[in-house]
Order: C-alpha cells, then structure tokens, then sequence
C-alpha cells in the first residue's frame, strides 16, 4: 500500500508539473499563447507607455495575451538576464536589443529574423518591412554579416536640454551653446554667476554618450573590427569632460536618474541626454525649457549614435512566433508608433508616421522639443557594436573606466589607452 500511494503521489506531482510548464510556456485558461516581452523602459523613459501598449494589445486580441517584464541597467542589464534565461530554456518570445549589442546578440543568442516569420505565417504582411522603412533605418538592424536580426523600434539621438532661466540669470545666450568649447565656458560663467553646476553628461550603464562625444571630434571607437578610441581626438574630447568633472568642479558625475533629476529640479543648468527623456523632462521642469541639436566640435561635423534598438524574436516555437509576431506588428502600427513618440521621445522609424493624419503630424508641430532630435538625424552614425563574445566584457570595461577618469584616479591618456588594449586582446581571443 506504501509503494501504491507514493506511485499515485508521483504521478500526480509529474502531471502538475506538466500542467505548470505548459502554463509557463505560454497558454493561458482561455486558450491564448501567452509570451513574454522584455524591455529596458523604466518609469522616467517610457515605462507607461510599454504598460499601455500591452494593455491595449491585450484588450483587442483575441489569441495572443502578453506579459510585459522590465530589465534594469539598461541593454547591459538585459542581456545579462537573457543569457541566464536562454541557458535555462525560459528564452522569452520579444525582446528589445541595443543597437551597441547587435552583433553580441546575434553571435550568442537564438532568434529568428522577422522576416522568415511572416514569410511563413503572415503571408499578406511579406512587403510590411519593405513599405514601412526606409532602407538605411532597416539596415541599423542588420548584423556585420548583412543579416536582418530584427526591426528598427526606438531611434533616438542625444540632445542639450538648457534651463534658459538659469542662462538668462548669468548672463549668456538663452538659446544655449553651439560648441562643446562653449559648453565648457558656459558652465564656468554658470557656476561663477549663479552657484550651481553647469553640465551633466549622462552616465547610465552604456557608452552611447561618450560615443557621440569622442566621434564628433574625429575619434572612431571601432575601425575594422578593432577598439581605436584612444587616438589623439579621443584623448582630447574626453579631457574636456574630466576637466569640466574634476578641475573647473562645473560638472556633475553622478547616476543617470539622479543627474537627469538634478537637472529637473533646476540645480544644473545644461544636461546632455537622450531625446528619450524628453517626455519627463518637459512634464517635470518647471523652468523655461528648452532642447537644442547636440554641440559640435569647432570646425567638425557632428556625429552622433543612433541610440534605442530594435526587436528580435526569440520565441523557441511556431506557436510563440506567431504570436511574437502579431504584437510587434501591433507596436509597428501608425497610432501604436505615434503613442511610442509621445510617451518617450523617440524618433519614430517608420517612414509614414511623422505625416500620418492619426499619427504625428499635429503632436510634431506643437512640441518643439522634438526638433533638434528630428533635424539633427542626418548626423547619425551606428552605436558601436564590439563583435563576437567580447561584447558585453568590452562594454563593462568603458563603463569601470569612465569611473575611473571622472573619480580621478586615472588619467584619461593612460586609461583609455590601456583599455583599448585590453579590449582588442579580447577581441582577437
């Protein structure tokens, strides 16, 4: 009789497990395929508006039911959690990449190109990439082997967001500086006249900013496949910033919620940042705000990363494919695009949104914020992606040594250099 019931007692725990693994995999009591869609979206930068896409999804469908997750530190912090995820074979079906871990992603993960979704499920959306976007976007999500990892979703660039009052208290042009010579200047005469600091860079968990800062001066952070930052124009345009940090003491380094909240609550004058947070910025501030095109080097042209990412499928069946597919065609909708742009920022990638009656034609003539992001697209460059396995230990390598040049405990000749080193080690490995 003992044997008897632990047999039935096993049985049973096999079939509840049974019955919990098919839940997780993704159905739902009512019969919809339940998948998984992970983003970087926090609060401040368009964390509601992703909660509102899902709810609206959701509502209107009937077969697909989507589980929205939030992953901290950005495009770093997720893949992190993916590759702890997809060892464990929990691989979620939608996921947002970074466009400076394209090809870290498609070396190391599973996925499926959109295109071989629809071809084989969605037969009357086969031109819906080629109608929708223009080649150079569609192109940002092709990997250094020309393959179409996924879809163009959030473009953003960095822009200067000025306190015109606190420009206007120390004397200098309202409209802000042209130059990062002058961004220099300014937030010397801002400190000196008014007390308070007068720049933030931002400093979250990637390198994108520091990019935009080294290649308008002439720098390339990649060049064949190998780290070249450490030229004599990187050295320079990350001097002026540890300058600005450690001497002149007229520049924040702290945190990117912190530094962006400093800025919010009038206590820094200029803060370079995405167009991204633009939505928080302008519901925030309660100053006479402004965002202007980023600051060029003199007598250079400005280059600036394409910052944000695309969605890639990482569904592991049909099944979740299908359904990956209906809500990421759902977020490339005209009023789904439109509702993107509004909440966060971003420069929407499809080409027919910004003159779309029920799109963003009116939203675009009322907001002024978003013109230095939209005038300023023909500057954009793509965010530097170090290939192979190297990626995210590369890119760790740049955040550990920003640290370091802006704390000053390295000089920012010595620690690019041997960090270039370091990485191109990697890369070769």
């Amino acid at each position: 009789m003992k044997r008897f019931l632990q047999t039935i007692c096993f049985i049973a725990l096999m079939l509840f497990l049974v019955a919990c693994n098919s839940e997780a995999a993704g159905t739902t009591e009512d019969g919809k395929t339940k998948i998984e869609y992970w983003h970087v979206n926090a609060e401040t930068q368009g964390g509601q508006t992703v909660k509102q896409l899902v709810e609206d999804f959701n509502a209107q469908s009937e077969t697909v039911e989507v589980v929205a997750k939030y992953n901290p530190d950005m495009y770093k912090g997720l893949m992190q959690n993916l590759q702890a995820e997809a060892a464990a074979g929990n691989a979620p079906a939608v996921v947002q990449v970074g466009w400076s871990f394209l090809n870290y992603f498609s070396d190391n993960f599973s996925y499926v190109s959109p295109q071989t979704v629809i071809e084989q499920h969605f037969p009357e959306d086969e031109t819906f990439l080629q109608d929708k976007f223009l080649p150079n976007v569609l192109d940002l999500a092709k990997n250094s082997d020309g393959e179409q990892v996924g879809i163009p979703y959030s473009l953003s660039s960095p822009v200067l967001y000025i306190n015109r009052d606190i420009l206007r208290e120390a004397g200098l042009d309202e409209n802000g500086p042209q130059t990062w010579e002058e961004v220099k200047e300014f937030s010397k005469v801002i400190k000196e006249e008014t007390g308070k600091y007068g720049f933030y860079f931002q400093e979250p968990a990637d390198n994108w900013a520091t990019q935009a800062l080294l290649e308008s001066n002439g720098a390339q952070f990649i060049t064949d496949g190998k780290a070249t930052f450490a030229s004599e124009e990187g050295i320079e345009a990350y001097e002026l910033l540890a300058d600005m940090v450690l001497e002149d003491e007229t520049a924040l380094h702290i945190g990117w919620d912190q530094g962006v909240q400093s800025f919010i609550d009038g206590s820094v004058a200029m803060a370079y940042t995405t167009i991204a947070q633009r939505s928080n910025i302008q519901d925030n501030a309660q100053f006479d705000v402004a965002a202007v095109k980023s600051p060029a080097w003199e007598g250079k042209d400005v280059k600036l990363p394409a910052g944000g990412a695309m969605l890639t499928i990482t569904a592991p069946n049909e099944k979740e494919q299908k359904a990956a597919w209906e809500f990421m065609r759902y977020l490339y909708s005209i009023e789904s695009m439109a509702e993107w742009t509004k909440g966060t920022g971003y420069v929407p990638p499809r080409n027919d949104v910004a003159d779309a009656e029920n799109g963003l034609k009116t939203y675009l003539e009322e907001n002024e914020m978003m013109t230095a992001a939209v005038e300023q697209m023909d500057g954009v460059v793509p965010w530097a992606s170090f290939p192979g396995d190297a990626g995210l230990e590369a890119e760790q390598l740049l955040l550990d040594l920003r640290d370091q040049i802006l704390g000053g405990s390295i000089s920012v000749e010595e620690g690019l250099t041997s960090i270039e080193d370091k990485i191109n080690e990697l890369l070769n490995d």
